[in-house]
């Protein structure tokens, strides 16, 4: 199990949100490019980020990070704002190693049968696309978590591997900007239905042992933010975990 390093982005600031409230925001007083660097100085290879405006359909941060991103020859996880397959290919012809895709996904019925004719191969899909599913109380959540989905989440797991999508971004909001533990149960409910699943975990993680439950459960990785920004998971943590890491990223 890989740990995978978040930086959230809203207003250009690097910030995390608790529950996903646009009103309950932390600043830090550190840039995206100087996030990237320390991750890059340690060996970490793949980092998370997410444009925060963009979730909620504001485009304004969108050109300040394809510069930041075309800089840096780390593979990115990249979401917030992604609303069309031409938008999805560009990012992934301009070298962004997984694009994460949410709300559309969501709200147009149409969008992952559309993303599948156009992406998926025998494992392009899992290897280029992420399906984000963000649930409060195994509700679906979207539009940067401000509106809910009629759809059950496992019934949309099922769809979207029918349609050939195997890796999902699952963020539990109970646990999100709370420092309070992962969502194991939620993560377990997952995969106990579908255990081939790649699975990557987001949400509450606040120290090594957090990390150590998710690895027994088998989550494929996990997303970690305020936890580093807070000292509770150092960098240091981080490195050496993803040294004995044998996931292939």
């Amino acid at each position: 199990m890989y740990i995978i390093p978040a930086i959230d982005i809203l207003n250009k600031k690097v910030v995390r949100l608790r529950e996903g409230d646009y009103n309950q925001v932390t600043n830090y007083e550190v840039s995206l490019e100087e996030m990237i660097d320390k991750y890059q100085s340690i060996g970490t290879e793949l980092i998370h980020i997410i444009d925060l405006n963009g979730a909620k359909g504001d485009f304004s941060n969108q050109q300040y990070l394809f510069d930041v991103i075309k800089k840096t020859d780390m593979k990115i996880q990249y979401g917030g704002g992604i609303r069309s397959i031409e938008k999805v290919q560009e990012l992934t012809d301009a070298g962004i190693a997984r694009v994460i895709v949410g709300t559309q996904a969501i709200s147009n019925p149409t969008f992952l049968d559309e993303l599948s004719k156009a992406m998926c191969g025998s494992t392009k899909c899992a290897d280029k696309i992420v399906v984000a599913i963000d649930v409060l109380d195994e509700v679906i959540k979207y539009s940067g978590w401000m509106e809910s989905s009629p759809i059950k989440l496992i019934d949309y797991v099922d769809r979207c591997l029918h349609l050939g999508f195997y890796r999902f971004l699952c963020t539990d909001i109970n646990k999100d900007g709370k420092l309070g533990g992962a969502g194991v149960e939620l993560y377990q409910k997952l995969l106990d239905h579908s255990p081939f699943i790649k699975l990557i975990a987001s949400g509450g993680v606040s120290s090594m042992n957090d990390i150590e439950e998710l690895r027994k459960i088998k989550v494929e990785s996990c997303v970690v933010g305020k936890a580093i920004y807070e000292d509770r998971i150092t960098i240091e943590d981080v490195k050496n975990w993803n040294l004995k890491s044998l996931i292939s990223i």
